[in-house]
C-alpha cells in the first residue's frame, strides 16, 4: 500500500480543512492511503514546549512519517509570503533526512490558505518548495486540465492549491477551492502508485 503524508500547520482551521480535502482526494485512488500529521506552535519562550500529543486533530509529525512516506503533501497559511514558522522551524530540524537522502526522488506538492486574495500565495507555495527540492523530491504542482482554476474567483494555482480565507480567516473553502484540493492529492496518489509499481 503507498502512503501520501499530509504534513500541515493550521491556525485557524483552513490549512486543516484543506488537507482533509486532500486527503480525500489521496484516497479516491486504490492502493494509496492519506496519513495526515501537523506540527506544534513555536513559542515566544526560550524554555517552554509543547505536549507530545495535541490536544486534538492529527499527531505531530515524526522523523519515522517522513521516512516512511512514498509522497509528500505541504500545506501552511501564507505569514507575509512565506510559510508560518511552526513549519518552517520543523523543516529546519530534517538535517538528518537530508543527510541520509531519506526524500530523494518522492514526489512532493503543496498548499496555503492567505486572508487576502494578493498576500503572498503563490510566493508561499514557491518557499515552501525550496527545502522540498534541497531534500531532492520531485515538485508537482496543479495542471490546468484542472478547469476550476481557470473559473476560481478566490484560491487555486498552478503552484498547489489555495484558500482566500477573508480578513477574519473566516470565509469558507469555496467549492472550486475544494475541487482543486482534491485534484491535488488524486494526482500525488496517482504518481506515488506508478513510481511504487
Amino acid at each position: 500500500m503507498a502512503e501520501v503524508l499530509i504534513l500541515f500547520y493550521s491556525r485557524h482551521g483552513a490549512t486543516a480543512e484543506m488537507a482533509r480535502d486532500i486527503a480525500r482526494g489521496v484516497e479516491e485512488i486504490p492502493g494509496v492511503t492519506a496519513r495526515l500529521r501537523t506540527v506544534p506552535e513555536v513559542s515566544a519562550l526560550c524554555e517552554a514546549t509543547e505536549d507530545t500529543i495535541p490536544e486534538s486533530g492529527p499527531p505531530y509529525v515524526s522523523e519515522t512519517d517522513m521516512r516512511e512516506c512514498d509522497g509528500l503533501i505541504l500545506g501552511s497559511p501564507t505569514r507575509f509570503g512565506n510559510m508560518a514558522a511552526p513549519m518552517k522551524y520543523f523543516l529546519d530540524t530534517t538535517s538528518q533526512l537530508w543527510m541520509s537522502g531519506a526524500l530523494i526522488d518522492k514526489p512532493a506538492s503543496v498548499f496555503t490558505s492567505a486572508s487576502s486574495l494578493h498576500g503572498g500565495q503563490e510566493s508561499t507555495l514557491l518557499s515552501m518548495m525550496l527545502p522540498l527540492l534541497h531534500h531532492g523530491m520531485l515538485i508537482q504542482g496543479v495542471p490546468y486540465s484542472e478547469t476550476a482554476l481557470l473559473h476560481t474567483q478566490s484560491g487555486g494555482t498552478p503552484y498547489g492549491a489555495s484558500h482566500l480565507a477573508g480578513g477574519d480567516s473566516k470565509l469558507p473553502v469555496s467549492d472550486e477551492e475544494k475541487r482543486i484540493c482534491k485534484t491535488q492529492g488524486r494526482r500525488m496518489a496517482e504518481t506515488v502508485k506508478r513510481l511504487k509499481s
